[in-house]
Protein backbone atom coordinates (compact mmCIF):
# COMPACT_ATOMS: atom_id res chain seq x y z
CA UNK A 1 0.00 0.00 0.00
CA UNK A 2 1.47 3.14 -0.83
CA UNK A 3 1.52 6.21 1.80
CA UNK A 4 -0.88 8.72 2.51
CA UNK A 5 -0.20 11.91 0.32
CA UNK A 6 -0.30 15.10 2.23
CA UNK A 7 -2.47 17.95 1.04
CA UNK A 8 -0.61 20.91 -1.06
CA UNK A 9 -0.04 24.30 0.56
CA UNK A 10 -1.09 27.25 -1.88
CA UNK A 11 1.31 28.42 -3.90
CA UNK A 12 2.57 31.63 -3.39
CA UNK A 13 0.74 34.67 -5.37
CA UNK A 14 1.26 36.54 -7.77
CA UNK A 15 0.97 39.73 -5.34
CA UNK A 16 3.47 38.23 -2.69
CA UNK A 17 5.98 38.68 -5.13
CA UNK A 18 5.09 41.59 -6.63
CA UNK A 19 5.15 43.22 -2.89
CA UNK A 20 8.76 41.76 -2.67
CA UNK A 21 10.20 43.81 -5.88
CA UNK A 22 8.33 46.73 -4.72
CA UNK A 23 9.98 46.37 -1.49
CA UNK A 24 13.49 45.76 -2.99
CA UNK A 25 12.65 48.69 -4.61
CA UNK A 26 11.49 51.19 -2.46
CA UNK A 27 15.32 50.78 -0.68
CA UNK A 28 17.02 51.84 -3.57
CA UNK A 29 17.83 55.27 -5.24
CA UNK A 30 14.65 56.55 -7.41
CA UNK A 31 17.37 57.13 -10.82
CA UNK A 32 18.27 53.37 -10.37
CA UNK A 33 18.00 50.10 -11.31
CA UNK A 34 18.79 46.47 -10.25
CA UNK A 35 19.80 43.69 -12.93
CA UNK A 36 19.57 40.03 -11.47
CA UNK A 37 19.80 36.98 -14.06
CA UNK A 38 18.47 33.40 -13.60
CA UNK A 39 20.04 29.96 -13.23
CA UNK A 40 21.02 28.71 -16.09
CA UNK A 41 21.10 25.14 -17.45
CA UNK A 42 24.31 23.18 -16.55
CA UNK A 43 25.84 20.40 -18.70
CA UNK A 44 26.20 17.27 -16.72
CA UNK A 45 27.88 15.03 -19.35
CA UNK A 46 28.22 15.37 -23.85
CA UNK A 47 24.59 16.85 -24.32
CA UNK A 48 22.50 16.21 -20.88
CA UNK A 49 22.38 18.67 -17.98
CA UNK A 50 21.91 18.37 -14.39
CA UNK A 51 17.84 18.72 -13.21
CA UNK A 52 17.45 22.46 -13.72
CA UNK A 53 16.93 24.39 -10.33
CA UNK A 54 16.20 28.27 -10.28
CA UNK A 55 18.60 31.06 -8.64
CA UNK A 56 16.70 31.40 -5.04
CA UNK A 57 17.31 34.94 -5.10
CA UNK A 58 15.71 34.75 -8.65
CA UNK A 59 12.91 33.24 -7.66
CA UNK A 60 12.11 35.06 -4.43
CA UNK A 61 11.38 37.97 -6.96
CA UNK A 62 9.89 36.80 -9.57
CA UNK A 63 8.23 32.98 -8.77
CA UNK A 64 9.72 32.16 -13.20
CA UNK A 65 10.82 28.60 -13.37
CA UNK A 66 12.63 28.74 -16.25
CA UNK A 67 16.57 28.82 -17.29
CA UNK A 68 18.39 31.81 -18.99
CA UNK A 69 15.52 34.58 -17.78
CA UNK A 70 16.73 37.82 -16.68
CA UNK A 71 15.38 40.33 -14.56
CA UNK A 72 15.29 44.13 -14.42
CA UNK A 73 13.46 46.64 -11.85
CA UNK A 74 13.19 50.41 -13.25
CA UNK A 75 11.87 52.15 -9.96
CA UNK A 76 9.57 55.01 -11.48
CA UNK A 77 9.18 53.68 -15.23
CA UNK A 78 5.85 54.25 -16.59
CA UNK A 79 5.78 51.42 -18.69
CA UNK A 80 6.18 49.41 -16.12
CA UNK A 81 8.78 48.75 -13.03
CA UNK A 82 9.42 44.50 -13.36
CA UNK A 83 10.95 43.71 -16.67
CA UNK A 84 11.61 39.81 -17.97
CA UNK A 85 13.65 38.71 -20.70
CA UNK A 86 13.48 35.34 -21.21
CA UNK A 87 13.85 31.97 -23.32
CA UNK A 88 12.51 32.62 -26.94
CA UNK A 89 9.64 30.22 -27.89
CA UNK A 90 10.78 27.65 -30.38
CA UNK A 91 7.81 24.96 -31.71
CA UNK A 92 11.23 22.67 -32.63
CA UNK A 93 12.90 22.73 -29.06
CA UNK A 94 9.63 22.89 -27.70
CA UNK A 95 8.94 19.17 -28.98
CA UNK A 96 12.13 18.17 -27.22
CA UNK A 97 12.14 20.35 -23.99
CA UNK A 98 8.48 21.31 -22.97
CA UNK A 99 6.51 24.33 -23.79
CA UNK A 100 8.21 27.39 -23.17
CA UNK A 101 6.24 30.61 -21.24
CA UNK A 102 7.65 33.04 -23.70
CA UNK A 103 7.36 36.68 -23.04
CA UNK A 104 3.40 36.48 -23.03
CA UNK A 105 3.45 33.85 -20.56
CA UNK A 106 5.42 35.19 -17.91
CA UNK A 107 3.60 38.24 -18.07
CA UNK A 108 0.10 36.23 -17.87
CA UNK A 109 1.62 33.66 -15.49
CA UNK A 110 4.01 35.42 -13.40
CA UNK A 111 2.72 39.14 -13.01
CA UNK A 112 5.45 40.81 -14.42
CA UNK A 113 4.70 44.57 -15.86
CA UNK A 114 6.58 43.73 -19.28
CA UNK A 115 8.69 40.71 -20.77
CA UNK A 116 10.67 40.44 -24.12
CA UNK A 117 12.34 37.38 -25.47
CA UNK A 118 15.87 36.97 -25.14
CA UNK A 119 15.91 37.40 -29.30
CA UNK A 120 15.27 40.90 -28.52
CA UNK A 121 17.66 41.46 -25.13
CA UNK A 122 20.65 42.40 -27.35
CA UNK A 123 18.70 45.67 -28.68
CA UNK A 124 16.61 46.69 -25.79
CA UNK A 125 19.28 46.55 -22.57
CA UNK A 126 20.97 49.52 -23.33
CA UNK A 127 17.45 51.51 -24.24
CA UNK A 128 16.01 50.20 -20.66
CA UNK A 129 18.92 50.82 -18.78
CA UNK A 130 19.87 54.76 -19.98
CA UNK A 131 19.67 56.84 -17.71
CA UNK A 132 20.08 54.88 -14.49
CA UNK A 133 22.95 55.87 -12.37
CA UNK A 134 23.41 53.46 -10.36
CA UNK A 135 22.92 49.79 -10.66
CA UNK A 136 22.24 47.08 -8.31
CA UNK A 137 23.77 43.50 -9.25
CA UNK A 138 25.19 40.72 -7.79
CA UNK A 139 28.60 41.41 -7.98
CA UNK A 140 30.08 38.03 -7.36
CA UNK A 141 28.44 36.92 -10.80
CA UNK A 142 31.24 37.16 -13.05
CA UNK A 143 28.22 36.62 -16.32
CA UNK A 144 25.97 39.41 -14.51
CA UNK A 145 29.23 41.81 -13.95
CA UNK A 146 30.43 40.83 -17.67
CA UNK A 147 26.99 41.94 -18.93
CA UNK A 148 26.70 45.37 -17.32
CA UNK A 149 29.87 46.21 -18.04
CA UNK A 150 28.91 45.28 -21.86
CA UNK A 151 25.83 47.57 -20.93
CA UNK A 152 27.78 50.49 -19.49
CA UNK A 153 30.14 50.31 -22.43
CA UNK A 154 27.38 50.64 -25.08
CA UNK A 155 25.91 53.16 -23.14
CA UNK A 156 28.93 54.99 -22.97
CA UNK A 157 29.45 55.15 -26.67
CA UNK A 158 26.48 56.83 -27.19
CA UNK A 159 27.00 59.53 -24.80
CA UNK A 160 27.18 62.20 -27.69
CA UNK A 161 23.96 61.22 -28.53
CA UNK A 162 22.63 62.04 -25.29
CA UNK A 163 22.55 58.34 -23.32
CA UNK A 164 23.57 58.07 -19.75
CA UNK A 165 25.25 55.02 -18.77
CA UNK A 166 25.51 53.88 -14.92
CA UNK A 167 28.40 55.59 -13.16
CA UNK A 168 28.18 52.70 -10.11
CA UNK A 169 27.73 49.63 -9.52
CA UNK A 170 26.63 48.32 -6.20
CA UNK A 171 25.72 44.67 -4.59
CA UNK A 172 21.81 43.67 -4.14
CA UNK A 173 22.46 40.60 -2.94
CA UNK A 174 22.72 41.18 0.70
CA UNK A 175 19.88 43.90 0.20
CA UNK A 176 17.81 40.58 -1.14
CA UNK A 177 19.09 38.44 1.54
CA UNK A 178 17.99 40.79 4.61
CA UNK A 179 14.86 40.61 2.73
CA UNK A 180 14.60 36.81 2.51
CA UNK A 181 15.75 36.17 6.25
CA UNK A 182 12.07 36.62 7.65
CA UNK A 183 9.92 34.08 6.07
CA UNK A 184 6.23 35.15 4.87
CA UNK A 185 3.09 32.95 6.08
CA UNK A 186 2.64 31.91 2.42
CA UNK A 187 6.48 31.10 2.86
CA UNK A 188 6.26 29.03 6.33
CA UNK A 189 2.96 26.98 4.91
CA UNK A 190 5.97 25.87 2.31
CA UNK A 191 8.33 24.85 4.90
CA UNK A 192 5.96 23.24 7.47
CA UNK A 193 5.00 21.04 4.45
CA UNK A 194 9.04 20.62 3.69
CA UNK A 195 9.47 19.41 6.92
CA UNK A 196 6.20 17.11 7.12
CA UNK A 197 7.65 15.96 4.50
CA UNK A 198 10.99 15.45 5.51
CA UNK A 199 9.42 13.89 8.76
CA UNK A 200 7.60 11.40 6.89
CA UNK A 201 10.68 10.01 5.27
CA UNK A 202 12.60 9.56 8.37
CA UNK A 203 10.03 7.56 9.93
CA UNK A 204 10.22 5.08 7.04
CA UNK A 205 13.38 4.98 7.35
CA UNK A 206 13.19 4.09 10.89
CA UNK A 207 10.97 1.34 9.90
CA UNK A 208 12.64 0.21 6.95
CA UNK A 209 16.09 0.02 8.60
CA UNK A 210 17.35 -3.41 9.59
CA UNK A 211 21.47 -4.96 9.50
CA UNK A 212 22.50 -6.18 6.45
CA UNK A 213 20.76 -3.01 4.35
CA UNK A 214 22.76 -1.29 3.00
CA UNK A 215 23.47 3.07 3.47
CA UNK A 216 22.05 3.54 -0.17
CA UNK A 217 18.77 1.57 0.30
CA UNK A 218 17.81 4.01 3.43
CA UNK A 219 18.75 6.73 0.79
CA UNK A 220 16.62 5.03 -1.45
CA UNK A 221 13.53 4.99 1.06
CA UNK A 222 13.72 8.61 2.03
CA UNK A 223 14.02 10.09 -1.23
CA UNK A 224 11.39 8.09 -2.70
CA UNK A 225 9.09 9.32 0.17
CA UNK A 226 10.16 12.80 -1.30
CA UNK A 227 9.25 12.63 -4.21
CA UNK A 228 6.01 10.62 -3.63
CA UNK A 229 5.15 13.72 -1.58
CA UNK A 230 5.32 16.09 -4.05
CA UNK A 231 8.97 17.48 -3.66
CA UNK A 232 11.49 18.11 -6.17
CA UNK A 233 13.73 15.67 -4.49
CA UNK A 234 16.56 16.10 -1.27
CA UNK A 235 17.35 19.65 -1.06
CA UNK A 236 20.74 18.62 -0.71
CA UNK A 237 23.02 15.66 -0.63
CA UNK A 238 21.10 13.24 1.78
CA UNK A 239 23.47 11.83 4.70
CA UNK A 240 23.22 8.13 5.76
CA UNK A 241 25.99 6.94 8.00
CA UNK A 242 26.02 4.03 9.81
CA UNK A 243 28.17 3.40 12.36
CA UNK A 244 31.52 5.10 12.36
CA UNK A 245 30.34 7.31 9.13
CA UNK A 246 28.54 8.70 11.24
CA UNK A 247 31.47 10.78 12.64
CA UNK A 248 31.81 12.19 9.52
CA UNK A 249 29.99 15.53 9.34
CA UNK A 250 29.00 15.14 5.71
CA UNK A 251 29.79 12.19 4.60
CA UNK A 252 27.41 11.31 1.50
CA UNK A 253 28.83 8.08 -0.30
CA UNK A 254 26.41 6.00 1.69
CA UNK A 255 27.50 2.69 0.31
CA UNK A 256 28.49 0.68 3.58
CA UNK A 257 26.40 -1.82 4.96
CA UNK A 258 24.13 -1.14 8.20
CA UNK A 259 25.93 -3.54 10.63
CA UNK A 260 23.80 -4.89 13.85
CA UNK A 261 24.71 -2.96 17.06
CA UNK A 262 25.35 -0.05 15.30
CA UNK A 263 23.59 3.62 15.34
CA UNK A 264 22.87 5.28 11.58
CA UNK A 265 23.15 8.96 11.44
CA UNK A 266 20.63 10.28 8.51
CA UNK A 267 20.83 13.95 8.15
CA UNK A 268 18.36 14.57 4.58
CA UNK A 269 15.33 16.93 3.88
CA UNK A 270 13.31 17.15 1.01
CA UNK A 271 12.88 20.35 -0.94
CA UNK A 272 9.41 22.12 -2.03
CA UNK A 273 9.20 24.49 -4.14
CA UNK A 274 12.05 25.35 -3.54
CA UNK A 275 11.67 25.59 0.10
CA UNK A 276 14.68 23.14 2.27
CA UNK A 277 13.61 20.88 4.93
CA UNK A 278 16.43 19.73 6.94
CA UNK A 279 16.50 16.85 9.75
CA UNK A 280 18.80 14.25 11.20
CA UNK A 281 18.08 11.39 13.66
CA UNK A 282 20.62 8.91 15.21
CA UNK A 283 18.70 5.55 15.59
CA UNK A 284 20.18 1.97 16.23
CA UNK A 285 19.99 -0.22 13.32
CA UNK A 286 18.78 -3.33 14.90
CA UNK A 287 15.80 -1.04 16.47
CA UNK A 288 17.30 -1.07 20.69
CA UNK A 289 19.78 1.73 21.56
CA UNK A 290 23.21 -0.12 23.69
CA UNK A 291 23.85 1.09 27.28
CA UNK A 292 26.80 3.28 26.19
CA UNK A 293 24.58 4.63 22.69
CA UNK A 294 21.77 5.43 24.61
CA UNK A 295 23.78 7.67 27.56
CA UNK A 296 25.71 9.85 24.68
CA UNK A 297 22.42 10.31 23.14
CA UNK A 298 20.63 11.09 26.15
CA UNK A 299 23.40 13.74 26.43
CA UNK A 300 22.41 15.35 23.12
CA UNK A 301 19.09 14.94 23.38
CA UNK A 302 18.70 17.37 26.53
CA UNK A 303 21.17 19.71 25.00
CA UNK A 304 18.63 20.02 22.03
CA UNK A 305 15.29 20.13 23.69
CA UNK A 306 16.97 23.08 26.03
CA UNK A 307 18.45 24.70 22.70
CA UNK A 308 14.60 24.06 20.90
CA UNK A 309 12.84 25.95 23.90
CA UNK A 310 15.44 28.47 24.06
CA UNK A 311 14.16 29.77 20.27
CA UNK A 312 12.16 32.94 20.98
CA UNK A 313 12.05 36.79 19.40
CA UNK A 314 15.30 38.78 21.28
CA UNK A 315 17.48 35.40 22.01
CA UNK A 316 21.19 34.91 19.91
CA UNK A 317 21.90 32.41 18.31
CA UNK A 318 25.09 32.73 19.41
CA UNK A 319 22.97 32.29 22.90
CA UNK A 320 21.70 29.21 21.99
CA UNK A 321 24.85 27.68 20.65
CA UNK A 322 26.53 28.61 24.18
CA UNK A 323 24.48 26.58 26.02
CA UNK A 324 24.28 23.76 23.93
CA UNK A 325 28.21 23.69 24.64
CA UNK A 326 27.61 23.95 27.98
CA UNK A 327 25.49 20.62 27.81
CA UNK A 328 27.25 18.95 26.31
CA UNK A 329 30.58 19.47 27.98
CA UNK A 330 29.04 18.60 30.87
CA UNK A 331 27.61 15.52 29.67
CA UNK A 332 30.85 14.27 28.40
CA UNK A 333 32.84 15.23 31.50
CA UNK A 334 29.49 13.08 33.48
CA UNK A 335 30.69 10.05 31.03
CA UNK A 336 34.23 9.89 31.23
CA UNK A 337 35.19 11.39 27.70
CA UNK A 338 36.33 14.48 29.24
CA UNK A 339 37.68 15.08 32.91
CA UNK A 340 37.87 18.40 34.91
CA UNK A 341 36.04 21.75 35.40
CA UNK A 342 33.09 22.61 32.51
CA UNK A 343 33.97 25.94 32.54
CA UNK A 344 37.91 24.71 32.03
CA UNK A 345 37.05 22.74 28.94
CA UNK A 346 35.50 24.90 27.18
CA UNK A 347 37.82 27.77 27.87
CA UNK A 348 40.63 25.56 26.95
CA UNK A 349 38.05 23.63 23.58
CA UNK A 350 38.67 20.87 24.55
CA UNK A 351 35.00 19.74 24.21
CA UNK A 352 35.55 20.66 20.01
CA UNK A 353 36.89 16.90 19.90
CA UNK A 354 34.02 15.56 19.84
CA UNK A 355 31.58 18.70 18.56
CA UNK A 356 32.84 20.11 15.69
CA UNK A 357 30.33 22.93 14.34
CA UNK A 358 28.26 25.50 15.31
CA UNK A 359 24.21 24.35 16.76
CA UNK A 360 22.23 26.42 14.41
CA UNK A 361 22.14 27.97 10.46
CA UNK A 362 19.35 29.76 8.66
CA UNK A 363 17.04 27.54 6.27
CA UNK A 364 14.52 28.89 3.41
CA UNK A 365 14.91 28.96 -0.19
CA UNK A 366 18.94 27.48 0.93
CA UNK A 367 19.48 24.53 2.95
CA UNK A 368 22.53 27.18 4.68
CA UNK A 369 19.84 29.79 4.09
CA UNK A 370 21.13 33.73 3.80
CA UNK A 371 20.96 36.40 5.67
CA UNK A 372 23.78 38.45 8.27
CA UNK A 373 24.36 36.26 11.67
CA UNK A 374 26.25 39.44 12.84
CA UNK A 375 24.72 43.40 12.84
CA UNK A 376 27.70 45.78 13.32
CA UNK A 377 30.04 42.99 14.76
CA UNK A 378 27.42 41.77 17.64
CA UNK A 379 25.26 38.71 17.39
CA UNK A 380 21.73 39.62 16.12
CA UNK A 381 18.57 38.80 17.92
CA UNK A 382 15.89 36.13 16.32
CA UNK A 383 12.65 37.99 15.27
CA UNK A 384 9.61 35.96 14.08
CA UNK A 385 9.36 34.95 10.95
CA UNK A 386 13.01 34.27 10.77
CA UNK A 387 13.85 29.82 10.56
CA UNK A 388 16.64 28.49 12.13
CA UNK A 389 17.90 24.66 12.75
CA UNK A 390 18.70 23.45 15.87
CA UNK A 391 21.57 20.41 15.64
CA UNK A 392 23.63 20.11 17.91
CA UNK A 393 25.70 16.32 17.90
CA UNK A 394 28.73 14.55 19.52
CA UNK A 395 30.95 12.38 17.49
CA UNK A 396 33.71 10.25 19.42
CA UNK A 397 37.01 9.19 17.46
CA UNK A 398 37.74 5.77 16.95
CA UNK A 399 40.83 6.73 19.32
CA UNK A 400 42.86 4.12 21.64
CA UNK A 401 42.48 6.83 24.82
CA UNK A 402 38.62 7.25 25.25
CA UNK A 403 36.95 4.19 26.64
CA UNK A 404 36.25 1.23 24.28
CA UNK A 405 32.41 1.48 24.59
CA UNK A 406 31.58 5.16 23.49
CA UNK A 407 34.65 4.74 20.21
CA UNK A 408 33.04 5.63 17.09
CA UNK A 409 29.90 6.52 18.00
CA UNK A 410 28.22 9.72 16.37
CA UNK A 411 25.12 11.03 17.21
CA UNK A 412 23.16 14.22 15.79
CA UNK A 413 19.84 15.49 16.46
CA UNK A 414 18.59 17.97 14.42
CA UNK A 415 14.68 20.24 13.89
CA UNK A 416 13.91 23.17 11.92
CA UNK A 417 12.57 25.96 14.27
CA UNK A 418 9.80 28.79 13.41
CA UNK A 419 10.44 32.34 15.10
CA UNK A 420 7.49 32.81 16.43
CA UNK A 421 5.77 36.57 18.12
CA UNK A 422 5.83 34.68 22.01
CA UNK A 423 8.13 31.64 21.54
CA UNK A 424 8.85 29.16 18.20
CA UNK A 425 7.26 26.47 16.56
CA UNK A 426 9.00 23.25 15.64
CA UNK A 427 8.30 22.62 11.71
CA UNK A 428 9.41 18.80 12.33
CA UNK A 429 8.03 17.44 15.06
CA UNK A 430 6.39 14.69 13.86
CA UNK A 431 9.60 12.57 13.50
CA UNK A 432 10.45 10.96 17.19
CA UNK A 433 13.81 11.66 19.09
CA UNK A 434 13.06 10.30 22.35
CA UNK A 435 15.02 7.12 23.16
CA UNK A 436 11.23 5.03 23.85
CA UNK A 437 9.75 6.51 21.08
CA UNK A 438 12.19 5.34 18.55
CA UNK A 439 12.37 2.13 19.81
CA UNK A 440 8.52 1.93 19.84
CA UNK A 441 8.84 2.56 16.18
CA UNK A 442 11.20 0.37 15.61
CA UNK A 443 9.59 -3.05 17.31
CA UNK A 444 8.89 -5.60 14.75
CA UNK A 445 7.66 -7.69 17.64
Amino acid sequence: MHPEILPRPAPITHDEYRARRRALMDRLPADSAVLLPGAALVTRSRDSEFPFRQDSDFHYLTGFPEPEALLLLLPGREAGESVLFCQDRDPTLEAWTGIRLGAEGAVREHGIDQAFENAEREARLAELLDGRHALYLPLGDAEALALAEEVRGELAGRARRGAVAPSAFADVSERIHEQRLCKSEAELALMRHAGAISARAHVRAMRTARPGLMERQLQAELEHEFRWQGGSGPAYASIVGGGLNACVLHYIENHDPLEDGALVLIDAGAEFDLYAGDITRTFPVNGRFSEAQRALYEVVLAAQERAVAAVCPGVTLATIHEGVVHDLTAGLIELGLLEGDVEARIDDGSYKRFYLHSTSHWLGLDVHDVGAYRLEGQPRTLRPGMVLTVEPGLYVPAAADLPVAFRGIGIRIEDDVAVTPDGHEVLTAEVPKRVADIEALMDRN
